[in-house]
């Protein structure tokens, strides 16, 4: 009888053994499934992001006109990424808005080719800015995928998805102008959000988890105002302020300005985002367990500050790619860490509301840092522009010294 027992026992244990194997490897599945997802997004939405600022250019635009093409971007994400984020956990539903990020991101593609006046080029730009704000909402669900205490590995992750697709989209669109026109990055960014779209349609729905009662709005937006949350917003603005002011800026131009072809432009990508990708997945790790994370952030800041600075005295496309391959190292040490930072003590419920929050935020460098420098740019030349940046990156490294302090 005892025997009996023991055996019912040791096989309800394997079978709660073989099932929780099973969930692991589904979640596995899922987690590489919506990393894939994730890539066609990126890839989508940044294929035309080297050749943007000289294609406006190219349509009789001036540097203030440029300015407004690049810095729209950011404004729509400041407009809809905590309405997206609120929507989502109050709805308490995901997929809907990763079909809205990949639906905006098509569109915008096929405006771009759709009229050959600044104008249209503002219009389209305005519509990625609602694509990208969805990316609150994919950010929360493959978060989803890990336990709570793992947040800065899931974000590492998406982190460094994002960058290998900006790397490889980017990469090719100094090409596919040169050899084909400059709609071909648009043609080629429709087509895979649209493959994406496809492939998201199988995507399963993600509950955050159950609740007893229905959440309340005043639950949500009480998550803004946790002390953590706004200081990594605030100094992801200024990281964003510089990164859309350089190498999604204005760099191409000065690479076209110092004699580079449209061509080249992809090994001014290749300089910045290797490096970027690399300090993303390992970066944190390596100098956070040395330095901490304010050390970790300080170094990356004040390493972004010296490089933007040299930008403009760089004499050829070499010296400038130099530049690159140490600002996109540095300021890979930051994103992740501060996108780890935007969520962790926060509820799973009340996640999206977060990011949003946080996302929002940051789009204020998104949008102000390009724009600002746009008008500097058109006074005093894109060396202004890049002054600017930083200044940016330099003050954002004595804001992490002081709000960091007592953070682990």
């Amino acid at each position: 009888m005892i025997t009996g027992r023991v055996t019912k026992v040791v096989g309800q244990i394997q079978t709660g053994q073989s099932k929780a194997l099973e969930t692991s490897k589904r979640i596995g599945s899922s987690r590489f499934y919506f990393l894939g997802i994730v890539f066609l997004f990126w890839f989508s939405s940044y294929i035309y992001v080297p050749v943007l600022s000289p294609y406006v250019e190219h349509l009789g635009a001036s540097y203030v006109m440029v300015g407004m093409v690049l810095g729209v971007y950011g404004l729509m994400q400041i407009l809809f990424r905590l309405p997206i984020g609120i929507g989502s956990d109050y709805m308490n539903r995901r997929r809907p808005f990763i079909f809205l990020g990949l639906i905006a991101s098509g569109a915008s593609c096929l405006l771009f080719m759709w009229g050959v006046q600044p104008g249209w080029a503002l219009a389209a730009r305005a519509v990625s800015g609602i694509a990208a704000s969805a990316w609150v909402v994919y950010s929360v669900m493959f978060a989803g995928y890990f336990p709570k205490e793992e947040a800065g590995r899931a974000m590492g992750m998406l982190q460094f998805t994002t960058v290998i697709a900006q790397l490889t989209s980017m990469m090719i669109s100094g090409y596919m102008v040169e050899h084909w026109g400059w709609n071909a990055p648009f043609l080629i960014g429709g087509l895979v959000a649209f493959v994406a779209l496809l492939l998201a349609l199988r995507l399963p729905e993600q509950r955050p988890e159950k609740r007893e009662s229905a959440v309340k709005l005043k639950d949500l937006t009480g998550v803004m105002k946790e002390p953590l949350l706004v200081r990594v917003s605030l100094l992801s603005v200024l990281a964003h302020c510089v990164l859309f002011i350089t190498m999604f800026g204005y760099t191409p131009n000065q690479a076209l300005n110092i004699g580079a072809s449209k061509e080249s432009l992809g090994w001014l990508t290749l300089a910045f985002m290797v490096p970027h990708a690399v300090a993303t997945l390992y970066g944190s790790r390596f100098f956070g367990k040395r330095l901490g994370d304010r050390g970790t952030l300080m170094l990356g800041y004040a390493g972004s500050a010296l490089f933007t600075l040299l930008i403009p005295s760089m004499p050829t496309l070499g010296a400038l790619c130099a530049t690159q391959i140490g600002n996109g190292f540095m300021q890979g040490l930051i994103f992740p860490l501060l996108l780890g930072k935007s969520v962790s003590g926060i509820a799973p419920y009340k996640r999206a509301t977060a990011m949003g929050f946080y996302q929002a935020v940051y789009a204020i460098g998104m949008s102000g840092g390009p724009f600002v420098a746009g008008w500097i740019s058109s006074v005093y030349g894109l060396t202004g522009g890049f002054w600017l940046g930083a200044v940016a990156a330099a003050f954002a490294a004595v804001l992490s010294w002081v709000w960091m302090k007592d953070v682990s």
